[in-house]
């Protein structure tokens, strides 16, 4: 018996960011009968503006709570959704995987979970305005227009770049910058971000990854794929040329929502292949 389509979507947004980033693809997977929900960390659930007027609450996130949050969400579902997390969220989809949680989950230009080692240069420079000064450990740390257009929307011009700045860009937690970044090979193990790589009861897990991803380019992606080689479930990765951090929104977003939608339900279905990770080029 061909089991049923998921028939819920949960989507989670990542750092400098909110649920608002995923305003299109509400609407998109809305329009395809899918019920859409895209949850705020613990305190995020106010506008964007509030957020920038009050950043404290920004300061005081932890990823425990954020993943316990989401995760409850989750819980309470009729039945297991697809988990699709951009950035950050694509860490804290891993996480919430890691729990046995969702049908199938997608992460688009994730962030690494432990024991990710590769730092290219472009993601150490886009990094660098956060991790330069010891004291935004403790505060939330934003980017400035110029430093966003770096590190989210390189493909983008400098006029659109700041239309997307000033609409979605917040300040982000600067203690799991420095945590769980580049300085993350330095700390002792077993951060909060650490997943068991070998199980084999998890959903089906697809890796995104833009082509010209400043911030978390392919090799970051890449690498982390490659740590669920052991592990007998399905891990796919798929590379998107020529696109930026801010893929999930800059123009041909919807071709992007379309590979992760059909990708994630083919595993649920049983239309596609199954097996140990595949790195599709």
């Amino acid at each position: 018996m061909t089991p049923s389509p998921p028939d819920t979507v949960v989507l989670v947004h990542g750092l400098w960011m909110t649920p608002r980033s995923w305003e299109n693809w509400v609407a998109y997977y809305e329009g395809k009968g899918l019920r859409v929900l895209a949850p705020a960390y613990p305190g995020f659930e106010v506008e964007v503006e509030a957020l920038r007027a009050d950043p404290q609450v920004i300061a005081d996130a932890t990823v425990d709570d954020t993943v316990d949050h989401l995760a409850g969400i989750i819980d309470d579902l009729p039945s297991p959704p697809i988990i699709i997390g951009h950035s950050f969220g694509g860490t804290l989809t891993q996480l919430l995987v890691d729990r046995g949680l969702g049908a199938a989950a997608v992460v688009v230009d994730s962030a690494p979970t432990e024991g990710v080692l590769v730092n290219p240069p472009s993601q150490l420079k886009s990094l660098f305005p956060i991790l330069k000064n010891p004291g935004n450990r403790h505060k939330a740390a934003g980017f400035t227009a110029e430093e966003f257009h770096y590190s989210f929307t390189n493909t983008l011009t400098a006029e659109e770049s700041l239309a997307v700045y000033e609409r979605y860009a917040i300040p982000a937690p600067g203690s799991w910058v420095w945590r769980y970044g580049v300085f993350a090979n330095l700390t002792p193990r077993h951060l909060e971000t650490a997943v068991d790589y070998s199980r084999d009861d998890r959903a089906p897990l697809l890796f995104i990854a833009g082509g010209a991803d400043h911030i978390m380019p392919p090799s970051v992606n890449k690498s982390n794929a490659r740590k669920y080689r052991k592990s007998k479930a399905v891990t796919d990765y798929h590379e998107f040329p020529g696109r930026s951090h801010w893929t999930c929104a800059e123009p041909g977003w919807e071709q992007v929502a379309d590979y992760a939608l059909d990708w994630a339900m083919e595993q649920v279905t049983g239309a596609a292949p199954t097996g140990p990770t595949r790195l599709v080029e």
